[in-house]
């Protein structure tokens, strides 16, 4: 009887320790590598956080140089970096690395760059007046002060009358 408890008691003790022994392992395992925004221009700033990196670590790709991750306080093994991507990086998908306590998790395809925005015909890609639009402008200018003066020169002569 003794033999069948003890066995017994064992058998819980081995089963308590292999159900802990994964959870602690999983404390240190980088998971769930989340990037926002999932679309960003270059020279943009990325925020990614990772669960299952409660001390910190690194994280790096091809779009931006390796930047600290730091742990968030009051977040149960989540830590966070932010990263500027290169003002040349390329168009196009890119993989996130992340390396905490040794591990290593990489995220295939977890944001994307877009390259430089255009508004209209390259509005937003010119700085300041053109020679046309000087022109335009002058024009429109000069018509406003002769429409102005002749409108005062009739109304002058209509009051002689």
């Amino acid at each position: 009887m003794r033999r069948t408890r003890a066995l017994a008691v064992s058998a819980a003790a081995v089963a308590a320790l292999g159900v802990a022994a994964p959870a602690a392992v999983a404390w240190d395992t980088p998971s769930n590598i989340v990037a926002l925004p999932s679309v960003i221009a270059r020279g943009g700033q990325l925020t990614v956080t990772v669960d299952g990196c409660r001390n910190g670590g690194t994280m790096s790709s091809g779009a931006f140089p390796t930047t600290n991750l730091t742990p968030i306080h009051g977040a149960n093994e989540t830590a966070k970096g932010t990263a500027t991507i290169h003002s040349n990086a390329r168009p196009g998908p890119y993989d996130i690395t992340v390396n905490c306590s040794g591990r290593t998790l990489t995220r295939p395809a977890a944001f994307t760059v877009i390259g430089g925005v255009r508004g209209g015909i390259g509005g937003s890609s010119t700085s300041g007046a053109t020679p046309t639009d000087m022109a335009i402008g002058g024009g429109l200018v000069a018509a406003a002060v002769i429409g102005g003066g002749v409108f005062w020169m009739r109304r002058r002569a209509e009051r002689r009358a």
